[in-house]
């Protein structure tokens, strides 16, 4: 049994970009990113949010919704007036996002490429050190 390479090891699988591509097109919305962070402070409320905010209603339940939806958002009636609702950030949900980003975005996945194609010595390879040039002149005039 061999071993998988090092660059094997650390590449994205295909079928793991929709799931890495979810949480990206989630928070690319900057208004879910204010909530969210409103939401960092701890456990809200719709009005809290709003206040926060100073965004309709509406707009807030909308994302909320979609927060919710994603996992990343959990949501809890009060149990003595269920007409309110609180609204927090899933701890585990927001790690599982992190590390996947991380992982990601590792730049000990950065390669050198590989010169494979184009005329010989336009890419210097990774054997090769990369050519010297002179610094360019500067046109001004020197008093």
């Amino acid at each position: 049994m061999t071993a998988p390479s090092r660059r094997a090891s650390r590449a994205l699988r295909a079928q793991d970009l929709p799931s890495l591509a979810a949480p990206l097109r989630l928070l690319a919305a900057p208004t879910r990113l204010r909530i969210l962070e409103c939401l960092m402070d701890g456990l809200q409320c719709n009005c809290n949010i709003k206040e926060s905010l100073g965004l309709p209603m509406n707009l807030i339940s909308h994302h909320l919704k979609l927060l919710k939806e994603a996992g990343l958002v959990r949501a809890e009636r009060d149990p003595s007036d269920a007409r309110w609702i609180y609204y927090e950030i899933d701890p585990e949900a927001l790690a599982s996002i992190r590390e996947a980003l991380f992982a990601a975005l590792d730049p000990g996945r950065l390669h050198r490429r590989v010169d494979r194609c184009g005329p010989p010595g336009c890419c210097p390879s990774p054997a090769s050190p990369r050519p010297q040039t002179e610094p360019r002149s500067s046109n001004r005039r020197t008093s």
